[in-house]
């Protein structure tokens, strides 16, 4: 079902630079409308909210991609990467939402006019490393850092032992289970019947309201969308794109799906970020692992995620450095003027290895001004835009949004060890 916009990628020869990776000649639709079967919505459900799955048992997918904050979340860790299924590990990154997951389409690269050469788009995760959902759901599953499963078989087990195997049997055949390799592929095509069902793509906020003339928004935060759409201000639509002025919400993603390096500040709470050699290298790892040409050019590139629903977030940026959304906007807008506020050490692009710092955004709006200059954005403006962020929310996470904004979360949050 997933990923019938994006046909043309499978019948495109891929360049040499990009190895298997194609390089399309146009940018994908945009995917959907998708009508997965109910049954198989059912089953990723219930596979969703399983703590079985975990070893030792006990941690979900929803216990980090948690609903009452827009499917994001830590899962009760309070430095900016999630808890495990052991208590005594974390994760290596800000858990992303998984709202809106199925409109991401597979990585791909694109040249368009302005460009100098082609860049990358899409692909699952935050540096794009799988495709499919199928692919997707293993990799938590079997992360010794996250939900711990030791094998494919381990995986396949708790799945034929579930309260809901007849349920994959009703769906799938009564030969689902019979290899590890049926029982995986089953998971998967649940899993992404899930993700394509309505709850995980609610199109209900303030937002997509008003486009449709059912709802109004405040002066501040029309401000807000204005300086949003500036280029010479806020320019944040350049990579968060949505068209207002469409009828279909999911022209509205508030995402490109591209790349960038931004060099958001070290999260020194992360227990990997004590040894000063180690550095979270983003795309390129993805680059080098299906054999691109100068993967080192991809070093410290994140995929640039959807706002929809982002003032229901715990953190921010891929590190989880922020936990304040107005912070998220302030370092966007003062990075390059007020470097000192961000990299408390001195250290420009501090969560960057110092060979790849070349590689970061120094040439768009608002990262191109200097220290010392005039910022594209004052207090209020930044105000206005978090205000305006704010009418992303669907409805179901409007009680988290308001919340967040209240500081519940920070105080009520168990910290990691």
């Amino acid at each position: 079902m997933r990923g019938k916009s994006y046909i043309v990628a499978s019948v495109l020869a891929a360049s040499a630079a990009f190895a298997d990776t194609p390089q399309l000649p146009a940018m994908p639709g945009v995917a959907g409308p998708f009508s997965p079967a109910p049954a198989r919505v059912a089953l990723g459900r219930q596979v969703f909210f399983d703590t079985r799955l975990s070893e030792p048992a006990g941690t979900s997918c929803a216990s980090c991609h948690d609903p009452a904050q827009g499917f994001a979340g830590n899962h009760g860790s309070r430095i900016g990467v999630a808890l495990g299924s052991r208590p005594d590990l974390v994760g290596r990154r800000n858990v992303p939402s998984a709202l809106y997951a199925a409109y991401v389409p597979p990585l791909f690269f694109y040249q368009d006019d302005d460009a100098l050469a082609p860049t990358p788009f899409g692909g699952l995760f935050t540096d794009g490393r799988v495709d499919t959902v199928a692919e997707l759901v293993r990799h938590p599953l079997l992360d010794p850092l996250e939900m711990h499963n030791r094998s494919d078989a381990d995986i396949a087990r708790k799945l034929r032992t579930a309260p809901y195997a007849d349920g994959f049997r009703q769906a799938f055949g009564p030969d689902v289970f019979g290899t590890t390799a049926s029982t995986l592929a089953a998971l998967g095509a649940a899993m992404d019947a899930f993700l394509q069902s309505r709850d995980m793509s609610p199109f209900s906020s303030r937002y997509d309201a008003w486009v449709q003339g059912k709802a109004t928004l405040t002066p501040q935060e029309l401000r807000g969308l204005k300086l949003f759409k500036d280029p010479d201000r806020g320019n944040c639509a350049s990579c968060h794109k949505f068209n207002e002025t469409s009828t279909n919400p999911a022209r509205s993603l508030f995402t490109d799906f591209g790349y960038d390096a931004i060099a958001v500040p070290r999260n020194r709470a992360i227990p990997a970020n004590r040894d000063p050699r180690h550095f979270d290298e983003g795309l390129c790892v993805t680059g080098r692992a299906k054999g691109w040409k100068e993967p080192e050019q991809w070093c410290g590139y994140f995929r640039t995620p959807s706002l929809r629903n982002v003032a229901a977030r715990e953190r921010y940026m891929h590190n989880g450095v922020f936990s304040d959304l107005r912070d998220a906007v302030a370092f966007y807008a003062t990075r390059s003027i007020e470097p000192e506020r961000w990299y408390k050490d001195g250290r420009q692009f501090d969560d960057v290895a110092p060979r790849h710092r070349g590689n970061v955004n120094v040439a768009t709006m608002p990262y191109n001004r200097r220290k010392g200059m005039k910022p594209a954005l004052d207090d209020a403006d930044i105000d206005a835009i978090v205000a305006f962020l704010r009418t992303l929310t669907d409805a179901p996470f409007e009680a988290s949004a308001a919340a967040r904004g209240a500081g519940v979360y920070s105080a009520t949050k168990e910290g990691a060890r």
